[in-house]
C-alpha cells in the first residue's frame, strides 16, 4: 500500500524546515519574549516570601468570593509549602499565566472579528476544531524545532492547545446580545465601535469570562507535557516521578496542580459572576434611558 500513501506528513516536515531556514530570526525574537515575560512573573511570585503571596492571595480571595474562599485558598497553598512544592508551583504558575495571557491576546479579537463576520466564523470554526482534537504532544515537535528545549515551546504548547475556548466563548458571547439592544443603539446614530465597546462587549463579558476560565484550565492541563520538553515546575516533577514510579512525588505534585487550578477557577468564576450582574445593570440601565428618550420625541 506504500505506493497509495498521501505524503502530508513529508509535506509538513518541509514546511516547518522552510519555516526554520527563512524565520529564525522571527521566531528567536518570539522565543526571548516568552522567556523574558516568564522570567519577570517568576521574579515576582518567586522571589517574596512564600507567605507575602498567601496573604496577597487571600486578600484578592477575600475581596472575589468571601472569608470561607479565603480560607480554602490559604490553606490550599500552605498545604503546597508543606509538601515542598512552592518553587515548582511559582513556575507553573508563571509559565500557565503567560501562555494565558498570549492565548487571549489572539483569541479575544479574533473571537470579535468571527462574531462580526460570517465568513471569518466559517474560516474559523475547522480550525479551532483541528486544534482541539490534535493530540497536544503533536505540537510539541513543531515547538521544539522553532524554539529549542526550555519554557519557550511548553508556552508555545500551551497557547495553541487553550486558545480555541478563547475565541468560541468570544463569539458566542457577543452573537448572544439581544439584536433590539444593538438596533437601538444604531436608532440613536452610534457608530459599530462604540456599540461593540459600549453595549456588546459589556453584555458579553460573562460569557466571556467562561472563556477566559477555560482557557485558564487548558493551560493547567497542559503543565505536564510542558514539563516533558523542559519547562520544569509541577510539570516536571510530574514526568520525573513516571519515570522512576515515584508514587509519593506524582501525587504531590498533582495535588498542587488541582490546588491551583481550584483556586484559579473560583476566582475566574466570581468575577464571571461579577460581569454578569454589571451586564445585567447595563442592561436596565440602556432599557430605561431607551424608554426615557421616546418618552421625549413622543
Amino acid at each position: 500500500m506504500d505506493e497509495f500513501r498521501i505524503p502530508l506528513g513529508d509535506t509538513a516536515e518541509k514546511g516547518i524546515d522552510w519555516i526554520i531556514n527563512n524565520l529564525s530570526g522571527l521566531f528567536s525574537v518570539l522565543r526571548t519574549i516568552f522567556i523574558e515575560m516568564y522570567d519577570a512573573l517568576y521574579m515576582v511570585l518567586g522571589t517574596p516570601p512564600f507567605w507575602v503571596v498567601i496573604i496577597a492571595v487571600g486578600v484578592i480571595s477575600l475581596l472575589a468570593r468571601g472569608w470561607q474562599f479565603m480560607l480554602g485558598s490559604v490553606l490550599g497553598l500552605v498545604l503546597i509549602v508543606g509538601m515542598n512544592q512552592w518553587t515548582n508551583a511559582m513556575v507553573t504558575l508563571a509559565l500557565v499565566l503567560v501562555a494565558t495571557f498570549w492565548a487571549l491576546l489572539i483569541a479575544l479579537p479574533l473571537g470579535i472579528w468571527a462574531a462580526k463576520s460570517t465568513t471569518v466564523s466559517n474560516i474559523v470554526r475547522p480550525v479551532l476544531d483541528f486544534l482541539q482534537t490534535m493530540p497536544a504532544f503533536v505540537y510539541l515537535i513543531p515547538a521544539l524545532m522553532l524554539f529549542r528545549v526550555g519554557v519557550a515551546p511548553g508556552i508555545v504548547a500551551t497557547i495553541v492547545f487553550a486558545l480555541a475556548p478563547g475565541v468560541r466563548f468570544t463569539e458566542l458571547g457577543i452573537r448572544s446580545v439581544d439584536k433590539e439592544v444593538v438596533e437601538a443603539g444604531y436608532a440613536f446614530g452610534s457608530s459599530p465601535g462604540r456599540i461593540m465597546r459600549q453595549i456588546q462587549l459589556p453584555l458579553a463579558l460573562p460569557t466571556i469570562m467562561a472563556g477566559v476560565n477555560q482557557v485558564i484550565m487548558l493551560s493547567l492541563s497542559m503543565v505536564v507535557i510542558a514539563g516533558m520538553v523542559g519547562a520544569g515546575g509541577l510539570g516536571g516533577d510530574v514526568i520525573s516521578s513516571l519515570s522512576r514510579l515515584d508514587t509519593a512525588l506524582g501525587v504531590e505534585a498533582g495535588l498542587a496542580v488541582v490546588i491551583l487550578a481550584m483556586i484559579l477557577d473560583r476566582l475566574t468564576n466570581a468575577f464571571g459572576r461579577q460581569s454578569g450582574v454589571f451586564a445585567l445593570l447595563m442592561k436596565k440601565r440602556k432599557a430605561a434611558r431607551t424608554a426615557r428618550e421616546q418618552e421625549l420625541a413622543a
